[in-house]
């Protein structure tokens, strides 16, 4: 089914950039924008599942999926055939004045394959940045509320509202203010007491269903998050009858794919419920199968009112979508529209993804993640920087405390042919395209120990190290 199916991969041929990639630099530098951030010379050719070729015929087995979007693998043969399919009959007729059926039939699905009883009803907008501004819109005029909360460490998109939203590195917001007002800030909490895959006392959930009262004291990490809202925000900045809504992501993906603790979304829930705010799960990055489910959010057992999707929607073209509880999406025609968003090309890609995904990688998705997460504990066992093992199917991280050092691991795993990227100050994440077979996650985690031990110093064998290990099911 795939291409360089007669070759091994990775196979790097050339230094790096090869030829062709250099006079590809060239001209990058002199004509696109100086704010992209790439990590390494790679010039990209074409892509087949796990692999991709560069313009100078080196194979590189692919654990970025473009950022966890190509997540029914690059040219899927399925994928492709339905964007063919569309393209001959209709490239665009916009979703805003007319109707056409990919939208729809898109529209139907997605409410149904949703998180949660109530029913839904979906925007659809080109990406996921979008998405949200739609859903920071959607929440103001549904609540008639101003307030925002969101959380440090988060990333929800570059454009203002997005960015407002955010909290992860001062480069997305250096220079750029006044931001959106009255959005407030508060700590993620993080899985750091963690051991070997099981949840000490102060992780899990307190088991006091919709708690109305937490106090300081409370040694639970859902109870310590909600009252830091409670106690600090609520009751001294903002107050939560003008709150419209609590952005979260079940999964901070930008900031270092740190997994909610258990309970903090029921949590949040009973929270929202209390005041009348609206819960928005940002699924962006965690949604369309890469944690095992549909969406993240499943996994903790919680309906939001409002998810924002995007990346993996359409296996790379570009789509994004707000999928709301029918009676929270209530505005008014023509108060938010997108001449490009719902594409009927993108949408065919859509359909075709949520089919893949429903029969066959969701799966594939939970095995994978798990022979790699048990891969990295083993490697961490020999690699003194290696520790934090995290994460939810394919949407795995691991930290190199030195950020330096992190650096040139990704760096050094580039000359050997495999793809990696950085998240959060110190870890490196693994989102390959959920169809990765079991010999490729071998093929990472052998390339990996041997890029740890020419940057580091191997330590004696012992017992695994300190690792966040999977999200129990709440």
């Amino acid at each position: 089914m795939w291409l360089f199916d007669d070759r091994t991969v990775p196979d790097v041929r050339t230094a790096l950039p090869g030829p062709n990639g250099a006079e590809m630099l060239t001209r990058d530098k002199l004509y696109v924008s100086p704010s992209y951030t790439p990590m390494y010379p790679l010039f990209v050719e074409r892509g087949s599942g796990a692999v991709i070729e560069d313009v100078d015929g080196n194979l590189f087995l692919d654990f970025t999926a473009g950022i966890a979007v190509t997540a029914t693998g690059h040219c899927h043969p399925e994928v492709v055939a339905a964007i063919k399919d569309q393209a001959d009959k209709l490239l665009h007729m916009s979703g805003t004045d007319f109707y056409y059926r990919p939208q729809i039939d898109l529209a139907e699905r997605l409410a149904k394959v949703a998180p949660g009883p109530t029913p839904k009803k979906v925007f659809f907008s080109n990406s996921g940045a979008e998405a949200v501004e739609g859903a920071l819109k959607l929440a103001r005029w549904h609540t008639n509320r101003n307030r925002v909360v969101a959380f440090f460490g988060a990333f929800h998109g570059r454009t203002y509202g997005a960015m407002s939203l955010s909290g992860s590195k001062l480069v997305h917001r250096r220079g750029f203010s006044p931001l959106v007002p009255d959005i407030h800030h508060v700590s993620f909490p993080k899985q750091l007491s963690v051991v070997s895959g099981q949840l000490s006392v102060k992780d899990q959930a307190c088991g006091v269903s919709g708690c109305q009262r937490i106090t300081d004291n409370c040694p639970l990490t859902p109870c310590k998050l909600i009252a830091e809202i409670e106690d600090t925000i609520f009751r001294r900045t903002c107050p939560p009858e003008e709150v419209a809504a609590i952005f979260v992501e079940p999964i901070q993906g930008e900031g270092g794919y740190h997994p909610l603790p258990q309970g903090c979304l029921t949590a949040l829930r009973a929270l929202c419920d209390k005041h009348g705010i609206l819960l928005v799960v940002d699924e962006v990055q965690s949604g369309m199968g890469r944690t095992g489910k549909m969406f993240a959010v499943e996994h903790y057992g919680v309906e939001p009112d409002i998810i924002c999707s995007a990346k993996g929607i359409a296996s790379g073209m570009p789509l994004g979508a707000i999928i709301a509880k029918a009676h929270v999406m209530d505005w008014p025609p023509g108060s938010h529209a997108s001449t490009f968003g719902g594409n009927p090309v993108a949408c065919r890609a859509a359909l075709a993804t949520i089919d893949l995904l429903e029969r066959e990688y969701m799966t594939n998705a939970t095995v994978r993640g798990e022979q790699l997460r048990t891969g990295l504990r083993t490697l961490a066992t020999t690699h003194t920087e290696l520790s934090g093992v995290r994460g939810l199917g394919l949407m795995t991280a691991v930290d190199l405390p030195s950020g330096t050092h992190r650096e040139k691991v990704i760096q050094e795993a580039f000359q050997r042919g495999l793809l990696l990227l950085g998240c959060g100050d110190t870890a490196i994440r693994f989102c390959p395209p959920l169809c990765i077979t079991a010999e490729q996650v071998e093929t990472c985690l052998r390339i990996l120990d041997g890029v740890l031990g020419s940057v580091e110093p191997a330590k004696p064998i012992g017992p695994p190290a300190p690792t966040l290990g999977t999200l129990p099911v709440v």
